[in-house]
C-alpha cells in the first residue's frame, strides 16, 4: 500500500487512510521515517483512517521519537474518531501534538 505525501508550507503531510494494521503499517512507517530522514517536518493526516491497531500506533510513536531526537517537528492532523479512540486508550493523545487540520497548525505559527 502506498500513502501519498503532500508538501505544504514546510511540512511533508503523510496521508494515511483506510485500515492501518499489521499488513500495511510497515509501509506507513517507511513513508513517515523516509520524510523525517530527509529532514522534513512531518504531519500525519489521520482524517481518513477507519482503524488503526498497535502496529500502526507504533509507527506513529517511532516517527515521533525520531523527530524528537533529530529536532524536527512531528504531529497529527485531522485525527478520525476511530484513530482518536485508540490514541486516547493508550493515552497517546497527551503525547502527540494534535491539530484539527494543517491549517490550524500553520495558523499556530511557531
Amino acid at each position: 500500500m502506498t500513502f501519498p505525501v503532500e508538501d505544504r508550507q514546510g511540512f511533508s503531510v503523510v496521508l494515511l487512510n483506510g485500515e492501518i494494521d499489521l499488513n500495511n503499517s510497515p509501509d506507513a512507517r517507511k513513508v513517515i521515517l523516509n520524510n523525517l530522514k530527509k529532514k522534513h517536518h512531518v504531519m500525519v493526516d489521520l482524517s481518513d483512517v477507519a482503524y488503526i491497531d498497535s502496529s500502526g500506533v507504533a509507527s506513529l510513536v517511532e516517527g515521533f521519537q525520531y523527530a524528537r531526537t533529530n529536532d524536527l517537528e512531528f504531529g497529527l492532523v485531522g485525527v478520525s474518531e476511530a484513530a482518536m479512540s485508540v490514541l486516547r486508550l493508550a493515552r497517546l493523545d497527551q503525547v502527540f501534538t494534535i491539530y484539527a487540520s494543517l491549517d490550524e497548525r500553520l495558523e499556530d505559527g511557531g
